[in-house]
């Protein structure tokens, strides 16, 4: 209000002077009135001279120089051209940053490809030229999924939103492999990154091979030397002294089998890299045949008990399901005293089906949790030994859940037991609905 008064004021005195140059013109010759009225006219007219001068300038300000002005235009003149270089002046730094940015994401080795809420292409830096086949100029503002027809790429950007990836091979070009990325950003925006990642699969493909061949292999002559301790150990000819190391070979020959049969397991599951359709699986039945096998093992807690809350079943392959359950039933079996209590579970709700396994063992630390699925990782390696296992039961737990569209959780204290519990998706439920 202040600035507005001071410029009313400005403006007032600035018509007042005039007026007052007019009325002593007028004086002169006894034309007050007029001589007031010619001297705003041509106040007036000099006012409209400067303005068309200041917009013939902005018209023209690239090659016209501003006009030379004073007072109250000068000062309008010299605040556009502040405003202009000023302008000038970040429009530069601008396009620079832009220039950086262009340089920088054609200089990383991902492909990057920005998309609106309509899956338009805005934008595409130069390695999305060779990974995804885009051509600059003529692919921009065509949506995505038109020019990417690979059914599992058109699944995958369809998705519910968020932060996902696949890695696809190329039928255009088969021998490369690509780990794509979308991820949204700003008002419906997503970038779609592509990374190629042949070496890691080839390297990650012969890595199955050997184990599954090395496994497969190993399998005979393991065969024909569990055979011959067999037939030792049973042979009563044998001196009393040999018959501890005999069955020490075989219990150790066992180990060795089972192994290789784990070996083999996730190989397999490796081997498939869709998820499982499979048919209907009967869950409780499966899961009753497990109870029975777990009160044949040798070594079991006093009490293995059955909660079957639901009589619904899975969509799934049974043998992988089979070995998932059985694996967290035999550890649990194996870790549990011989007094103790193992507790089974199955149950639906709104958020699908559910299986669990708790026992009261002595639990497991929880800086142990977080990596128990890798292969080969043991909390204990003696008791391990001890109990022959492998160390590969909960990686093929993971890996035939993943399968499944499921997930593995564990909940574990020292003290307190362990309870491990499989979740499956809704999408995952088939049969009679729950008790």
């Amino acid at each position: 209000m202040f600035e507005i008064g001071k410029l009313i004021a400005f403006v007032a005195g600035r018509l007042l002077l005039v007026a007052g140059i007019g009325a002593l013109l007028g004086l002169l010759f006894a034309k007050v009135i007029p001589g007031i009225l010619l001297a705003l006219a041509v106040a007036l007219a000099w006012q409209w001279i400067e303005l068309f001068r200041l917009a013939f300038w902005l018209r023209h300000r690239r090659t016209a120089d501003p006009p030379e002005t004073f007072g109250l235009w000068s000062e309008v003149g010299a605040a556009i051209v502040r405003l202009h270089r000023r302008k000038r002046f970040h429009k530069a730094r601008m396009l620079a940053v832009l220039r950086e940015l262009r340089e920088s994401t054609s200089a990383l080795p991902d492909g990057v490809v920005v998309l609106n809420s309509a899956r338009e292409i805005l934008w595409f830096n130069e390695p999305a030229n060779s990974l995804l086949g885009l051509r600059r100029g003529r692919d921009q503002g065509i949506r995505i999924d038109n020019l990417l027809r690979q059914p599992e790429i058109q699944e995958f950007l369809v998705r519910a939103p968020g932060d996902r990836s696949l890695i696809v091979r190329m039928e255009r070009d088969r021998e490369r492999w690509l780990l794509l990325r979308l991820v949204p950003f700003g008002e419906g925006r997503q970038l779609l990154l592509a990374r190629d990642v042949t070496e890691t699969q080839q390297l990650a493909t012969v890595r199955r091979d050997f184990v599954a061949n090395a496994s497969h292999e190993l399998r005979t002559p393991l065969t024909v030397i569990a055979g011959y301790l067999e037939a030792l150990d049973t042979d009563p000819e044998v001196p009393v002294a040999l018959r501890g190391p005999l069955s020490e070979m075989r219990r150790q020959s066992d180990r060795m089998r089972a192994l290789l049969d784990d070996l083999l397991s996730l190989a397999k599951l490796d081997a498939s890299e869709a998820e499982i359709q499979g048919a209907p699986v009967d869950v409780p039945e499966l899961l009753q045949q497990l109870q029975r096998d777990a009160k044949l093992l040798a070594t079991r807690p006093a009490t293995i008990e059955l909660s079957v809350d639901s009589a619904q079943g899975i969509l799934g392959d049974r043998a992988m399901l089979h070995s998932a359950f059985w694996n967290l039933i035999e550890n649990a079996a194996k870790y549990t005293p011989g007094d103790g209590a193992v507790q089974l579970r199955w149950w639906v709700d709104a958020d699908g089906g559910h299986f669990s396994v708790t026992d009261n063992g002595p639990g497991i630390a929880p800086e142990h949790i977080p990596r128990l699925t890798e292969r080969f990782y043991r909390v204990d390696a003696s008791r391990n030994r001890e109990t022959g296992g492998t160390g590969l039961g909960l990686a093929i737990v993971k890996h035939a859940l993943h399968k499944h569209d499921a997930r593995l959780e564990i909940r574990s204290a020292p003290g307190d037991g362990s309870c491990f519990a499989c979740h499956f998706p809704t999408a995952r439920l088939s049969g009679a609905h729950g008790n």
